[in-house]
């Protein structure tokens, strides 16, 4: 009886169908960043701010600076929105140029601090030598409040604009290099770091090519929030009438010179402390969001 042919195994042609795209780093960033619709409020508002920070000298409804006696203290209505000061300047105008003042002293003291603090941590983190010494330095700095270390530099330097972002940026360039230190430590013994030192590079082109480029992330985090401290800590100074010039328009220049009229006048000290709130708020809230998104502990969304 002749046998039935075996069967032959049947072969299953799969369609090759595209590659997934592969997305790329700043993209995933974006995507984790904004997961969280706090975070996306947070950063458009901050984003508003911004644009009304650089745009506000053509779009304030009025010139900051002009006075008008016979229209001072007069409440929020359909000609001054928030109001005029003691002075008859409209308060919006006054506080649409008193954020490009405040934003910018942030701006000054983040890059102030982030340099002197990631030098300093670079050079802790990586010679061992220096490691003793500049923590001590550190760790002297801030034994004392921001505030009351930020009151004392300023009684030495004077008020004026430039010594706030000095003193500021002095105060909270411990706070980068304690980060950058401690991620340094780390780096520093990776093996694309050894093996560099094996090949012969020297300390600099190993600190700023290999290690430096690994501490982005942190750096940047602690920025975030370094803006958010001394946007306070400013109006804080001059609020105590140590810190930028009572002449300029910044946000704690109002709040300090509203005082007297609070009883009489609450708007002067409610609208340009709500815009060091929301300013304040947003920035921690973006940070924290970072944060999150550049911790590789944390991702559930690749």
């Amino acid at each position: 009886m002749a046998s039935l042919p075996a069967e032959q195994p049947s072969t299953v042609v799969q369609a090759a169908g595209p590659k997934p795209r592969s997305r790329s780093p700043f993209a995933l960033l974006m995507r984790r960043l904004f997961r969280r619709p706090l975070v996306v409020v947070a950063f458009v508002l901050l984003i508003a701010i911004l644009a009304v920070a650089v745009l506000a000298p053509w779009i304030a409804p009025f010139n900051p600076m002009k006075m008008d006696i016979l229209g001072r203290l007069k409440p929020p209505s359909a000609a001054h929105w928030f109001g005029t000061d003691e002075f008859g300047r409209d308060v919006l105008s006054r506080i649409m140029l008193g954020a490009q003042l405040s934003l910018l002293v942030g701006l000054l003291v983040v890059v102030v601090a982030t340099v002197l603090g990631t030098l300093m941590g670079l050079a802790a983190g990586y010679v061992r030598r220096l490691d003793g010494p500049l923590m001590r330095v550190t760790d002297a700095l801030m034994a004392f409040p921001d505030i009351l270390l930020a009151i004392a530099f300023m009684a030495a330097l004077g008020p004026s604009l430039y010594n706030v972002v000095l003193a500021l940026g002095i105060v909270y360039t411990p706070r980068v290099a304690r980060v950058v230190r401690a991620a340094a430590l780390v780096v520093r013994e990776m093996p694309y770091v050894e093996a560099a030192t094996a090949l012969g590079a020297t300390s600099p082109r190993i600190v700023f090519l290999h290690i430096l480029p690994n501490l982005v992330s942190p750096i940047l985090v602690q920025a975030t929030f370094i803006f958010a401290y001394a946007i306070l800590t400013e109006a804080a100074l001059s609020f105590l009438g140590v810190g930028v010039p009572p002449t300029t328009p910044t946000w704690g220049n109002m709040i300090a010179g509203a005082q007297q009229y609070f009883q009489q006048a609450d708007w002067l000290i409610l609208f340009p402390g709500f815009a060091i709130v929301l300013t304040v708020l947003s920035l921690q809230i973006v940070g924290d969001g970072l944060r999150d998104a550049l911790d590789p502990r944390l991702q559930k969304v690749t």
